[in-house]
């Protein structure tokens, strides 16, 4: 990991168009996809077990929050769709946050609190909060898939004027 920077690894979808959006905001330092959450050591893409496709961010704290990544994870999917984002379909597209320590956890499960509180998607939040485990590099083909293909397949899109409003009080849980 690089000096100075910290890591978030979530599971929201197709890890394409994650990668894809992601990689462009503010203090993000690299990205790679891949495989985590599950139990399949050595991962791959034909091979991955019960591991959700993954992003692996590392983000420098100076220039963006934790909070404000997953500000941005819940913009760009939907966390109200078990084991779904558009047309992918299967655990492997699951929504997760698998975080590092407790503070993570902390923020993770305030920020999703204030999804929930929002009324910003059509129904309950499903996003697992698990204790981030190993994590399994996808195959360079998958590495910057959208850059190399420009017009291939995403289910991920920022969503105009969305911002999440937050609770009076963080959660403690």
């Amino acid at each position: 990991m690089a000096v100075g920077t910290e890591r978030a690894v979530l599971a929201g979808g197709c890890f394409w168009g994650m990668q894809d959006l992601i990689r462009k905001q503010p203090g993000v330092v690299s990205t790679r996809v891949g495989y985590s959450g599950g139990d399949t050591p050595n991962a791959t893409y034909r091979d991955h077990g019960d591991h959700a496709e993954a992003i692996e961010i590392l983000f420098d704290p100076t220039v963006t929050s934790y909070r404000d990544v997953l500000e941005f994870f819940f913009q760009i999917h939907d966390p109200s769709t078990r084991d779904r984002q558009g047309n992918d379909i299967g655990r492997s597209y699951r929504s997760a946050i698998y975080y590092g320590d407790e503070e993570q956890r902390r923020v993770a499960v305030d920020t999703i609190a204030d999804v929930e509180a929002s009324g910003l998607w059509p129904g309950k939040v499903v996003t697992e909060v698990e204790p981030v485990g190993d994590f399994w590099e996808a195959e360079p083909e998958h590495q910057d898939y959208l850059e190399r293909y420009p017009n291939g397949y995403t289910c991920h899109f920022p969503r105009p004027n969305w911002k999440l409003p937050r609770r009076g009080t963080p959660t403690t849980s």
